[in-house]
């Protein structure tokens, strides 16, 4: 009898090694699922990187842009200022040979006429050429002068139309690198999905052979106890032999760790795999405490008071303005100061948690472009080159900051 429960005993300890050392997971499992979690995370922290890096040209670019539309505004000034005084020196000159020729011909011939020595006559004369000379002198260069300008104007207009191609294709690839962003960061919280399910799935399969063990062990150690009652009660007064004059032996039992008779120790069940690390959220705005929320309100009135200015890169004035040039202008007004572009303003100030939590007067921030929000879930901006400064939905995935 002894040899057949030993038997059973072993057989458990045996059942119990092969599902210690049995698969946990089917593929893939939690250390494949981190790997490729891994993976992805490390493919977001590169592309955040390029974007980092692509934002930083896209900034320079923008401080390029204002420089260069200061000078084709000044080359637009001094055109004019030629081309004023290339027709002032033109109508002076008409007049002058209105005078002489036309008008003056008479007093002209009798100045020569009367004069008391040639050299006096030809002091007339030379005062004539003279000032047919002088005026042509002056005509020609106002001309050249006004054509210079003009061509400096072409050439900063053909860079201005080149830099703002440059930007145009700069925001493409902004837009390409935050969608392929999403789409890991969307790859590393599946991941997580994957892996809470793997790990749910061992916990309960552990738990499910752990609970298959034990019953085999109760069955086996309730069996075996059995045996010793009936042994017990053929023993004559404990003299540990039964009727027959055989000595009776007890196993010695599993939990004693005693190996006396062969019998090994009961098999540990399996650890159950640690939970995945659960990625960190990344840190919410805190909202600024609110203000004197009529400096803010002072702003977007300053801000209304621009509707229907035209888009002049490099503007900071009410003749034509700039995204960056508006803001700027509008904070100017209440006594506010303000970095001049638009990715400096868009780290000015304090945050301000969502457009939920954002006040009339707060900055909305893309990073190239900033507006002035007056509520509602509009803003009012300057949008690009043939706009007008103007009241337009908040569109896209803005930051807002609140810089009174």
């Amino acid at each position: 009898m002894y040899k057949k429960k030993f038997g059973k005993l072993v057989i458990v300890s045996l059942m119990a090694a092969a599902l210690t050392v049995t698969p946990v997971f089917a593929a893939p499992t939690v250390n494949e699922l981190q790997q490729k979690k891994a993976e992805e995370q490390n493919k977001v922290s590169s592309l955040q990187a390029e974007l980092t890096e692509l934002l930083t040209k896209m900034s320079d670019l923008e401080a390029d842009l204002i420089e260069k539309g200061t000078e084709v505004t000044q080359a637009t000034a001094d055109l004019e200022d030629a081309q004023k005084k290339e027709e002032k020196q033109y109508e002076d000159m008409k007049l002058r040979i209105k005078y002489m020729y036309e008008e003056g011909n008479t007093t002209f011939v009798e100045k020569l006429l009367t004069a008391d020595s040639i050299s006096e006559l030809l002091n007339q004369a030379d005062f004539v050429q003279s000032v047919h000379s002088y005026d042509r002198k002056m005509l020609q260069e106002y001309v050249d002068t006004k054509q210079q300008i003009a061509d400096l104007k072409a050439t900063l207009e053909t860079e201005m139309a080149n830099m703002e191609q440059m930007q145009d294709d700069y925001e493409g690839e902004k837009q390409n690198l935050n969608a392929t962003i999403e789409t890991h960061r969307a790859n590393v919280a599946d991941f997580d999905v994957q892996l809470q399910a793997a790990v749910q799935a061992a916990a309960e399969a552990a738990a499910q052979r752990e609970a298959e063990l034990q019953a085999s062990v109760n069955e086996i150690t309730g069996g075996q106890n059995n045996g010793n009652t009936g042994g017990q009660s053929g023993n004559v007064g404990g003299s540990g032999q039964n009727n027959n004059g055989n000595t009776s032996v007890t196993p010695p039992q599993g939990g004693s760790g005693d190996t006396t008779g062969g019998v090994e120790q009961t098999p540990s069940v399996p650890e159950i795999p640690q939970q995945p690390e659960q990625p960190q959220q990344p840190q919410q705005p805190v909202t600024p405490p609110v203000g004197d929320t009529s400096v803010g309100q002072a702003i977007v009135n300053v801000a209304y008071g621009y509707l229907g200015i035209p888009y002049v890169w490099g503007g900071t004035t009410t003749a034509g303005f700039d995204c960056s040039g508006m803001v700027q202008a509008a904070h100017a007004a209440v006594g506010i100061g303000l970095p001049r572009v638009s990715e400096a303003q868009g780290a000015c100030g304090q945050a301000v948690g969502s457009m939920a939590e954002a006040l009339p007067g707060d900055i909305v921030c893309y990073g190239y472009h900033v507006g002035i929000y007056i509520g509602g879930g509009q803003m009012i901006h300057a949008p690009e080159p043939g706009d007008v400064v103007k009241v337009s939905s908040v569109y896209g995935s803005p930051w807002f900051r609140r810089c009174w």
